[in-house]
């Protein structure tokens, strides 16, 4: 689930540059997408070692189906963790994304105002297509992490095992869906089908 936020929020900021960018970006070069999945891996790698350490711990979920943060814990050092995970792993990475979207929407708002740049309609394509596994990736996590916050923050009992299934089976399925809208909204293979 980590991984796939920052993916799309590194996702999300490449498009902001390539799109903002007045030169053609360079497909050639691999680099930089090279650096940015390693960056990912390696920042979503750092949030979740740390229960194995002994910050927080890992365990079965309300369900007793799934493994997770150990989030009914009350103790400072559960607590800090979930307060961290939630605001560098959810909070951070979806404010770049409104950032960068936000000034990807005016930048293609300006140019389509004043002219039509050749090549920006599949660049157009590209960018409806991540803002629908954004929200898509949303509409599975939200749940997921409110209950979360609930479960560690609200009085003991208040998120029972059967309440907590849906949002947990939702968000560990987040990850079936890119493909899926990769499929359906990429011209490319679309023609192919």
């Amino acid at each position: 689930g980590i991984i796939s936020l920052i993916s799309l929020a590194v996702l999300s900021y490449e498009r902001c540059c390539t799109m903002t960018r007045t030169a053609e970006p360079d497909t050639t070069n691999y680099r930089k997408t090279w650096t940015a999945i390693i960056l990912s891996w390696t920042y979503s790698l750092l949030w979740t070692v740390p229960p194995l350490f002994g910050w927080s711990s890992y365990g079965p979920e309300g369900s007793g189906i799934t493994c997770s943060v150990n989030w009914h814990s009350k103790d400072a050092n559960n607590t800090s963790y979930i307060i961290c995970l939630f605001i560098f792993c959810l909070v951070i990475p979806f404010a770049i994304i409104v950032y960068s979207y936000g000034k990807l929407f005016c930048a293609v708002r300006q140019v389509r105002s004043t002219h039509r740049r050749p090549g920006r309609s599949r660049e157009q394509r590209i960018l409806v297509m991540v803002v629908v596994m954004v929200v898509c990736f949303l509409l599975c996590w939200l749940p997921y992490a409110a209950v979360a916050l609930i479960a560690t923050f609200g009085q003991p009992g208040l998120i029972t095992p059967a309440a907590s299934i849906i949002p947990a089976i939702l968000a560990k399925s987040s990850t079936v869906y890119n493909p899926i809208i990769y499929v359906f909204l990429n011209k490319q293979v679309s023609e192919m089908l």
